[in-house]
């Protein structure tokens, strides 16, 4: 089964966005992290086969997430998503410049964040 870990420190937004998850087929197993700092400390615990972050976060931010997950050869290869608040052209820039798949700007479409990790999931599986 697939899985997924969404980094968000609001507990509403994280809901949302794991209901928004839950709906994909296959289905998919869906790990919570209230803060970057948590999503740091679950990495190494399990494979996750996407992240979806949100940028504005106590202590270790989205954006060092990103950058984090994309230097490090253990993860590189997993998908990333940003779903921000943030949506100027310039952060859109950095968070895909650091590596993130996919910028989606708060408030989300479900069907799309479920279209966007579809797709980037069976990309990084090799089945275009």
């Amino acid at each position: 089964m697939p899985s997924i870990l969404v980094v968000e420190d609001s507990a509403t937004m994280r809901s949302l966005l794991a209901s928004a998850l839950e709906e994909l087929e296959p289905a998919v197993k869906i790990t919570e992290a209230s803060s970057g700092f948590e999503a740091l400390r679950l990495l190494p615990r399990s494979s996750f086969d996407l992240i979806v972050t949100d940028i504005n976060m106590p202590d270790v931010n989205g954006l060092e997430l990103v950058s984090f997950v994309k230097n490090d050869p253990a993860y590189r290869s997993i998908p990333l998503i940003i779903v921000s608040t943030e949506g100027s052209e310039r952060d859109r820039e950095k968070g895909l410049g650091l590596g993130a798949d996919a910028y989606v700007v708060k408030p989300f479409e479900p069907d799309r964040l479920r279209e966007l990790a579809s797709d980037l999931m069976a990309r990084s599986r090799g089945q275009e």
